[in-house]
């Protein structure tokens, strides 16, 4: 039972990795199809808009479907969940562009999105919750950091498909047909996480919960109104911002840094983030398992010190080296230490909050941090497009640093809890 729970779990986030990555992959080639701005900084600009909407309304999605799983149960809202990310992801693939419905192309991209942010902010801390509240506490550094991985590996698929994709429509057909069949192939995963989820059980400790009748009416209130919560809460964004930050700005913005700044080809770009992704998925796994040991605090700790002083030398072998190799092993180094701390968030924030929150306030907490750190590829853009060319290296590098400096920060003043008890 247990094995199914993660499974599921892992699938619903893999799913969500895998629908946003596709997002990142064809906005350097669509963007024009559904902002014709004759600038391509701007319609770039635009495009990344559009695709931070979606992140900037997941904390909604999390504290909306976190106080359903929280009253309802953590199983029924991943049947929802689940659900409206695939189904969105598909339609995406049937949006018209600009040339057949005009500025109605983008409304229907921006209503999408919106759409897509809610369903993806409450699969997270449903699948988190019912995850951790099911694993022994000896294990939960290890299976916090394979459940989190199911992102990375949502984004290893996407890397795979978007290479398939652009082998088999290259150049122009890519832009008419392709971008289009990526999105089509999110029906399958989807399908096959929601058939799990039938097969699943709810949590026992949100069931025990139940029975003693002390399932909190309004979640969300009591998390804003009790102080104890309102300042873990705090505390906790300060660590989600940071991860945010540094993830999107450093693997999220990679595919767009490899195409329009590095120079890169589509296919030669797909081959660097497929790399990129198995070194952040063992990067994940990693962390949360090395959290059990030392730590959650200590853990994100050395991994922010560890891309402060990493940033700049990684980003300028991508930058300047000359062979594909070299540029797939600094980028490698690069995203196994900026875009990995997450590994011990499930259950970091799981065992911050008790049960009759814990959905409700692991999946703000987690999503909140998206308020900010969702900002980070526009700010990146903003900087690289205001610099000489001598210095485009070390103006992402900064970026990534400024993730990487606000996850230390938060480390240091949030409390361990690896030993906390789960009841």
């Amino acid at each position: 039972e247990q094995k199914i729970i993660v499974l599921a779990s892992w699938l619903g986030w893999s799913l969500d990795g895998y629908d946003l990555v596709l997002m990142l992959f064809v906005i350097s080639s669509v963007n024009q199809l559904f902002f014709p701005i004759m600038d391509p900084t701007l319609s770039l600009l635009a495009t990344f808009a559009t695709y931070t909407v979606a992140l900037i309304m997941r904390p909604l999605g999390g504290a909306l479907f976190g106080s359903f799983g929280d009253r309802h149960g953590r199983k029924k809202a991943m049947m929802v969940t689940v659900t409206g990310i695939s189904a969105i992801t598909f339609l995406t693939g049937l949006l018209p562009t600009w040339n057949s419905v005009g500025v109605i192309a983008p409304i229907l991209l921006i209503i999408l999105r919106f759409a897509q942010g809610l369903f993806a902010g409450g699969e997270w801390a449903s699948g988190s919750s019912i995850t951790m509240e099911s694993t022994p506490k000896s294990m939960r550094g290890v299976l916090s950091g394979f459940l989190q991985s199911g992102y990375t590996f949502g984004f290893l698929l996407a890397s795979i498909i978007f290479q398939i994709i652009s082998y088999a429509f290259p150049g122009e057909s890519f832009i008419d047909v392709g971008w289009r069949v990526m999105f089509y192939t999110a029906i399958g995963p989807g399908l096959l996480s929601l058939l799990i989820r039938f097969k699943m059980n709810e949590s026992g400790i949100w069931l025990d919960k139940k029975k003693l009748n002390k399932i909190e009416k309004n979640p969300l209130l009591r998390i804003l109104t009790a102080k104890e919560n309102r300042h873990r809460l705090f505390l906790a964004l300060i660590i989600m911002t940071g991860l945010m930050y540094s993830y999107y700005t450093s693997i999220g913005f990679m595919p767009t840094f490899l195409q329009k700044y590095v120079g890169l080809e589509r296919q030669e770009v797909a081959s660097i983030m497929i790399a990129a992704t198995i070194s952040s998925l063992i990067g994940t796994v990693f962390t949360g398992a090395l959290s059990q040991y030392i730590g959650r605090m200590k853990t994100l700790t050395i991994f922010g010190l560890a891309t402060i002083i990493l940033a700049i030398p990684t980003v300028i072998g991508i930058y300047e080296s000359n062979s594909l190799m070299e540029k797939m092993f600094f980028t490698g180094g690069l995203v196994f230490v900026a875009s990995t701390a997450f590994g011990p968030m499930p259950a970091f924030l799981s065992e911050r909050f008790p049960t009759e929150v814990r959905n409700t306030a692991s999946g703000f907490a987690y999503n909140g941090g998206l308020i900010i750190g969702s900002w980070s590829p526009l700010i990146a853009i903003h900087f690289l497009s205001n610099v000489n060319q001598e210095f485009i290296a070390y103006a992402f590098a900064a970026n990534i640093i400024i993730g990487s400096f606000i996850i230390c920060v938060g480390s240091r003043l949030n409390s361990e809890t690896r030993h906390i008890s789960i009841e």
